[in-house]
């Protein structure tokens, strides 16, 4: 299944985000983009999985955000800890309505309310290996081109126009 469509209104949706899940993104990314950080949502990773949001710090260091809307989504949901490979650190985010003592201690928390996000509790650092570092900026780096070169052919018009 293609997860990038050039045919909607927004290609990084592709009906398995709930209303809820792309409010809490939208306030992620709000934080995220405050602290500097390059980010994409949606990134599929060597393994097979997605992960919600992916992002790359000033430093370079590659975070995992997964995103959380209910305790059932929560409970249900067990291919998270596989992220922990991929990223040096791994934060959960979710809004209001969801109890915060559902998350492990041993990653980082992230509450949003869609407008923006405030870090509840810092990740812990699980420092990736040069190779892994390596193939998940190169993946980040290429797929961040092909999304930027489908929303130029989508829209008509290069963002140099813009």
């Amino acid at each position: 299944m293609t997860l990038l469509s050039v045919n909607t209104n927004n290609p990084l949706i592709d009906g398995r985000q709930s209303a809820r899940a792309m409010m809490v993104r939208k306030g992620v990314q709000v934080l995220l983009r405050d602290m500097r950080h390059a980010i994409l949502p949606e990134l599929t990773l060597t393994n097979g999985r997605r992960a919600d949001l992916v992002s790359i710090t000033p430093k370079g260091e590659i975070w995992i955000i997964e995103i959380k809307t209910s305790i059932e989504d929560f409970r249900v949901d067990r291919k998270w800890p596989h992220y922990r490979d991929f990223c040096d650190r791994l934060l959960f985010a979710t809004h209001k309505e969801v109890p915060l003592d559902i998350f492990p201690q041993e990653c980082g928390l992230i509450l949003s309310d869609g407008y923006g996000a405030h870090m509840l509790r810092d990740a812990p650092e699980h420092r990736l290996s040069a190779p892994t570092r390596k193939a998940m900026t190169l993946n980040f780096a290429r797929v961040a081109g092909e999304r930027l070169l489908a929303a130029e052919w989508a829209t008509g018009s290069t963002f140099e126009e813009r």
